[in-house]
This record gives C-alpha cells, sequence and structure tokens, in this order.
C-alpha cells in the first residue's frame, strides 16, 4: 500500500517514514488535518517534515518502558507527571511529538495545566522514545534543552544527558540512581515479549521489594 499525503487525505502504511520539504506553515497544517490521531507521527525540523506510522511493536515497547519508569519512580517515592500523546513545539524552529515524557524535577510547574507554553513552561525532564525504524534524532530534543533522553534502539536503551550544548552517552540515569535501568527495562521486555506487560511488571515490583 502507498503512502498518501494530500490536502485532503494523510495515509500512511504501518511502518513507513515519509521525509517531505516542507516549511513551518506546511507543518501546522498536516498537524491541524491529523488532528487527534495516534499515527501517523509528525515532526519538523529546519524546513523538512516526517511523517512516521509505527508498527504495534512500538507502542507495546513504549508502553512497557514507561511501566518501568513509572514502577521505578515510585519505588524511590518520587513524585512525577507523564503524558502521552503530547506535542512538542517552537514556531518556526521545531514540532515533534516525544513517545512517552516524564516531569520529575519540574513536576509541580505543571500540575493542573491543561496546555503547556513551550519556551515558557518548563519541558519534560525525562523523554523516551522507541527507535525501531530510524525515525528519531536525539537532538530534536536540544532545542527544548530536555535534561534526559532514552531511546531503546536496536534491542538495547541508549541513555543521553544534556550537558552544555550536547547530548552525551551515559551508562545510568539521573533520575534514576544507583540502578541498572537498561538492564531492568531490557529484562521486562524480554518478559513482556514471552509473557505480558502485566507479568514483566508484576515481576519488576517483586525484584525491587525483595531488595528492600
Amino acid at each position: 500500500m502507498f503512502a498518501i499525503v494530500t490536502p485532503e487525505k494523510i495515509h500512511l502504511p504501518p511502518g513507513a517514514v515519509l521525509h517531505l520539504p516542507g516549511s513551518w506553515q506546511d507543518y501546522q497544517i498536516l498537524n491541524q488535518q491529523l488532528g487527534d490521531r495516534s499515527s501517523p507521527r509528525i515532526k519538523y525540523r529546519d524546513g523538512e517534515i516526517f511523517l512516521m506510522a509505527p508498527l504495534p511493536e512500538h507502542g507495546r515497547k513504549v508502553s512497557v518502558i514507561a511501566d518501568v519508569v513509572k514502577v521505578l519512580l515510585d519505588h524511590l517515592g518520587q513524585e512525577y507527571e507523564s503524558f502521552t500523546p503530547i506535542t512538542m513545539e517552537l514556531p518556526e524552529k521545531s514540532g515533534i511529538e516525544p513517545d512517552y515524557c516524564f516531569y520529575i524535577e519540574n513536576w509541580s510547574a505543571i500540575t493542573g495545566k491543561n496546555r503547556i507554553n513551550w519556551g515558557v513552561d518548563p519541558s519534560p525532564d525525562l523523554v523516551v522514545e522507541i527507535d525501531i525504524i530510524s525515525y528519531t534524532d536525539v537532538n530534536d530534543y536540544l532545542p527544548y534543552r530536555v535534561p534526559e533522553v532514552w531511546l531503546w534502539r536496536k534491542n538495547q536503551l541508549v541513555i543521553y544527558n544534556l550537558q552544555g550544548d550536547r547530548y552525551i552517552l551515559e551508562t545510568s540515569s539521573r533520575y534514576l540512581p544507583n540502578i541498572n535501568v537498561s538492564e531492568i527495562v531490557t529484562e521486562c521486555l524480554q518478559i513482556a515479549y514471552e509473557r505480558n506487560t502485566s507479568a514483566a511488571i508484576r515481576q519488576l515490583r517483586r525484584k525491587l521489594a525483595s531488595e528492600n
């Protein structure tokens, strides 16, 4: 099945990625046309528009990883807010839809808000992206100065921390100190694949409880 992008219709077959030249105004028109649809996803940077139709594998993995983050934050007694889907925009510069995002240090700044004013309100502290079909560039989050970005890529978790004006690869998360996040995420995804998500999350909770 072919991709279709017209003023009347947008359709991408599952797994497709479409890269188009376009202005900020073109991006806004396509975004409005998509409305509240979760697929395809859309992003804008530097005169380019990207459309991507996620595979079911994509949604499952982001759900498991988001659940892992929530369990670990709860284990640490950490307050947080989380969102999906959400569109981050800086007019004329950037538009992106992270798979999942968390406010951890800045959760109180967006509590009770139905809209976030990008460039005024703080950006998420942690963004999670599943990069199954090579759609994500960590530098897409640089204009927003997101402190930490997780990418699940090539069957491993890659953690980037913002240091100055660039992202640096790290082996641990600043928000989950002394926890081997990569190992936990990999284990939970394997259990979810072999059984289901609930089994993976229950086992993680039991493991954390046994360590107390």
